[in-house]
């Protein structure tokens, strides 16, 4: 059985003191137009109990509920078809999202119709008994395991994909890469288009660049590999895979864009969200564990 309605109750914060109720939903809680036209037309939000023009001024600590009904979206409930939850790990959960530590090898989501076995398929299961489903908010590559963001309702989903967007939340990637001549830190800035001889792939200066960002640093070295903690500034297809072969220090294990044989999987690790919640704005951050085949390859080291 689907949810009818999802509903909040927040406390306007010191900081938002005497600005109106638009500015609150808008500016601070980062709500799109569209929900708040919707929950104002049908009088759904209310200041301490009472029903208030967007213009109304709020003070501080004032009560505002607000309830959102399935027809205030356009797809309210994703079909997503439920898969075993068996190996689901789940790094962290609230009322509205999860961060869940995606297994190296999983898809993120299904590419065929029907098709199951990625990794919101899996949170279907986990979440059904729960009466949700999961909403994407990012991707990770197939090959990369680590912590991954899902909503649990569609009011949130605006609000995490305008966080990523304007870097409010901060994810880490960790990855081991051929060679030891990198600076200590660095940041690389280079366009990512396709590559004209294979749909699959990306490559630097490709066909329909778009600018791509991104910021490391060396965390250790050992033989001819080191170890770095990397950054995005931009979240384009496969960027810090590109990145690196493009400085000729290729990610280890990378089926597409390193030919050598030093891991089986790619060394590749969403290791911690800093996460922004929403409405409260409290900061989380997430750590996912290093998977078996990183630990392994750092042993063999």
């Amino acid at each position: 059985m689907q949810p009818t309605q999802w509903q909040y109750h927040e406390i306007v914060p010191p900081r938002m003191d005497r600005h109106s109720l638009k500015s609150l939903m808008k500016d601070y809680w980062q709500l799109p137009r569209h929900l708040i036209f919707s929950i104002r037309r049908a009088r759904r939000v209310l200041v301490n109990g009472r029903y208030q023009p967007v213009n109304f001024t709020v003070n501080a600590y004032d009560h505002v509920e607000m309830t959102f009904l399935p027809s205030d979206f356009a797809h309210p409930f994703p079909q997503v078809k439920p898969d075993s939850a068996a190996n689901v790990m789940i790094l962290y959960e609230d009322s509205d999202l999860l961060v869940t530590n995606k297994r190296c090898g999983d898809k993120t989501h299904p590419n065929q119709p029907g098709e199951v076995g990625a990794t919101i398929n899996h949170l279907a299961a986990y979440l059904a008994p729960k009466r949700t489903v999961p909403y994407m908010i990012h991707r990770l590559d197939q090959q990369t395991s680590g912590a991954i963001i899902f909503a649990k309702n569609p009011v949130v989903v605006p609000i995490l994909v305008a966080n990523i967007r304007e870097k409010q939340i901060k994810r880490t990637y960790l990855a081991w890469v051929q060679g030891t001549s990198l600076p200590t830190q660095g940041t690389i800035s280079l366009p990512i288009g396709h590559d004209p001889k294979d749909k699959r792939k990306r490559q630097v200066n490709g066909q329909n660049s778009v600018p791509a960002v991104t910021h490391y640093q060396v965390i250790t070295q050992k033989g001819n590999y080191s170890l770095l903690k990397i950054q995005l500034e931009t979240g384009r297809t496969h960027q810090i895979r590109v990145h690196f072969k493009a400085l000729g220090h290729p990610l280890v294990g990378d089926p597409l864009y390193n030919s050598g044989g030093a891991s089986d999987f790619l060394l590749l690790h969403s290791w911690q969200v800093q996460l922004l919640l929403p409405f409260s704005k409290t900061v989380k951050t997430i750590t996912a564990p290093l998977p078996k085949h990183f630990i392994d390859f750092q042993n063999q080291l």
